[in-house]
């Protein structure tokens, strides 16, 4: 064997190595999270969340109602501008896209708001990108 052949064999075995270990690492993470999510205090938490973002979300259709329109109206026309004018604070994980105009939080002062997953208005704050 020669030494080239030899440094090859001995770097494959270090990336094998090192992906074992990264995979080891993201299983003992989602297990970690697995766990503090499904704890009762965690769960609470997040339904509260849940429900006042709900409540929010009603409150203020009234007003934003008109920005849900014009985005559906947007993407039936495939308007790009007016899509790209739009705030980019979205949690796509769940199905939440802000149809509020860029800027909002400072020139409006909104939090997000648009619709949930199952149609109805929600109001949030903050954002995550889609494959979080």
């Amino acid at each position: 064997m020669s030494a080239g052949d030899q440094e090859a064999g001995e770097q494959r075995v270090q990336d094998a190595v090192r992906r074992r270990a990264r995979t080891r690492a993201f299983a003992e993470a989602e297990d970690v999270i697995s766990a503090v999510l499904s704890d009762p205090g965690v769960r609470e938490a997040r339904d509260r969340v849940e429900a006042a973002e709900t409540e929010l979300g009603m409150e203020l259709s009234g007003r934003l109602q008109p920005f849900q329109d014009r985005y559906d109206q947007a993407v039936r026309d495939g308007d790009v501008a007016r899509l790209t004018a739009v705030c980019p604070g979205k949690h796509g994980r769940w199905g939440r896209i802000c149809v509020l105009d860029d800027g909002h939080e400072t020139s409006m002062e909104e939090p997000h708001w648009g619709r949930n997953s199952e149609g109805r208005p929600i109001a949030w704050v903050g954002s995550a990108p889609d494959d979080w």
